[in-house]
């Protein structure tokens, strides 16, 4: 085979990958059509909108086992509040991705195929006793008082491992 011909090779297998990328990061998250949404790179199901209303973040868990799972047509086990680090893994730091706007007048970076209706996601994480929330407005997480609950809102999760 020739230098040109596999200068050739070489150039439509670099542009088959580069124009490939954006693909395979959208299939990283699958819609199930049912509530979900799959992250196939952490192996979690996530419910696909979150309680729609502000609340306490003592009263997350409740909403997550009697109202959340409740509402589901299938029924699944392990739906929990996520950890900061999972919460993390939803937010898009992609300069070129604009993000959406939420029921509550904010743009929040989060992955499209989940819609939270404000900008603050309750998680199972506690820092110096209060609890900590993701903020997908500037993208990070923060202690928040217990007594407090605008703008904070429960994503259930659960691992499908």
């Amino acid at each position: 085979m020739s230098k040109s011909t596999t200068h050739i090779f070489l150039i439509i297998f670099l542009f088959g990958i580069i124009f490939r990328a954006p693909a395979l990061a959208q299939d990283r998250f699958i819609d199930n059509g049912n509530g979900t949404v799959t992250d196939s790179r952490s192996a979690l199901m996530w419910a696909q909108k979150d309680n729609q209303n502000d609340i306490f973040w003592k009263q997350a868990n409740k909403w997550i086992q009697n109202s959340f799972a409740g509402s589901l047509d299938q029924k699944y086990e392990n739906w929990r509040l996520p950890t900061v680090a999972e919460l993390q893994s939803l937010y898009r730091e992609d300069p070129d991705y604009k993000g959406y706007q939420a029921a509550c007048g904010y743009v929040v970076k989060m992955v499209p195929q989940i819609k939270i209706s404000c900008i603050l996601v309750w998680s199972s994480d506690t820092a110096l006793g209060l609890p900590l929330a993701f903020n997908y407005y500037l993208g990070n997480a923060f202690t928040v008082d217990l007594y407090e609950n605008s703008g904070c809102r429960v994503l259930a999760v659960r691992s499908i491992r």
